[in-house]
């Protein structure tokens, strides 16, 4: 509605403008005046300029002065066209990072899928864990269990020392053997204990001490003790990778020993004759760590069990006869004689013996009439050095029976 009022006001003042020039012009003609020493026709041509130029002139200020656009188009149309170009460019740029955006936006869900992955791994890990978790606690469970019997027993042994006069030394002996083992079950136990927290943290997969390789070694020349202690380190270093990270390429050195090991075992088997040499763990490692600290042991591969030497005996008492009982003894029996050979220093992991005969004569003990003490015998089979397996055969000292 301005803009028509705009113009209905500068027609009216054009023609009004207008009017009043040519008026003047006639005017100024008729009376034949003359401005700057112009004829009286050329004056009132002048006239009659100076008012059109009047007109124009009041008719663009009359527009300026009443729209602000056209005050805006007319001075300042360069600084307009100028902020467009900006925002165009600013439109271009925004429009760019808009879409590197979209581009890392994408990139950004990607690495989110990638991180789900990895944590439903991370949760079938931790379940796997709970699974053997739940092992190791049964285990320690079955461990105090069986721990209890033998307090039990201990105690009824202190207690029929003071009775039985004849006996005394036997018991005494049987007394301190029980001792030793529930010491050693309490250790145990406690060793699994160390194991359960463990594994609330992770997977344990090589222990404190555990054996990554023995070997036998005999080297002709002092010359190759190096290129041996080498080949077994390289051993244990694939070992170290199949516990700790089953699946990949051993392709680097995962297994870390002091320098000064390595030259402890160089030197005691440059020696010559025959060592036994054992890479061990350092500590607890759990599946997945990349690196695996480790230390060596070395020393003579010499007769430690002879031919026919008793390792272990117990007496199973009249009162136990249940299979149960019977095989309790003759498990802790295995167990002392495995004990005795570590003792005397083999680096065995575990007792051979034959599993058939050790049923039957379980089967005999349990179903025997005679009710009186019966002794009980673990014996060697066979020579073993430091670094063989301890074969025995389970005997019943008291009688002909085996």
């Amino acid at each position: 509605m301005t803009g028509w009022l705009l113009i209905l006001a500068v027609l009216i003042l054009g023609g009004v403008l207008s009017t009043l020039g040519d008026r003047l012009g006639s005017r100024i003609g008729k009376a034949r005046l003359s401005l700057f020493q112009l004829r009286p026709r050329k004056t009132a041509v002048l006239i009659t300029v100076l008012t059109g130029s009047l007109i124009s002139a009041l008719t663009l200020g009359l527009m300026v002065a009443v729209s602000e656009r056209l005050r805006v188009g007319l001075f300042q149309l360069d600084q307009l066209e100028a902020r467009l170009s900006n925002s165009r460019k600013a439109l271009q740029t925004s429009v760019g990072q808009l879409s590197k955006t979209e581009v890392q936006l994408h990139l950004a869900q990607g690495e989110r899928k990638r991180a789900e992955a990895d944590r439903r791994k991370a949760d079938q890990g931790r379940a796997t864990a709970r699974g053997q978790l739940k092992q190791v606690e049964a285990r320690a469970q079955q461990l105090r269990a069986a721990l209890a019997p033998l307090q039990q027993r201990r105690k009824q042994l202190e207690a029929e020392r003071d009775r039985l006069g004849r006996d005394v030394k036997a018991r005494d002996g049987e007394l301190r053997q029980l001792q030793e083992r529930t010491a050693r079950g309490q250790q145990e136990l406690k060793q699994l204990e160390g194991k359960v927290l463990a594994l609330r943290s992770g997977d344990v997969v090589l222990s404190s001490g555990q054996p990554l390789i023995v070997a036998q070694v005999a080297i002709p020349k002092p010359a190759v003790a190096k290129q041996v202690v080498e080949d077994l380190l390289r051993q244990a270093n694939l070992r170290a990778f199949e516990q700790v990270l089953p699946g990949q390429k051993p392709d680097r050195q995962l297994l870390l020993i002091p320098r000064s090991e390595v030259r402890k075992v160089e030197q005691a088997i440059s020696n010559g004759g025959s060592w036994v040499v054992s890479i061990l763990s350092a500590g607890n490692v759990l599946r997945g760590e990349n690196q695996v600290l480790a230390f060596a042991d070395v020393r003579p591969n010499q007769r430690v069990v002879n031919r026919g030497q008793v390792l272990a005996s117990v007496t199973l008492d009249p009162s136990e006869s249940s299979p149960d009982q019977v095989r309790a003894r003759l498990n802790l029996l295995l167990a002392a004689a495995r004990t005795e050979a570590m003792r005397q220093g083999s680096l065995a992991g575990s007792i051979q013996f034959d599993v058939e005969a050790f049923n039957e004569l379980g089967r005999s003990l349990s179903d025997r009439k005679a009710r009186r003490a019966v002794v009980l015998q673990a014996i060697s089979l066979r020579d073993s050095d430091t670094a063989d397996a301890v074969v025995v055969e389970l005997h019943i000292a008291n009688s002909n029976e085996q």
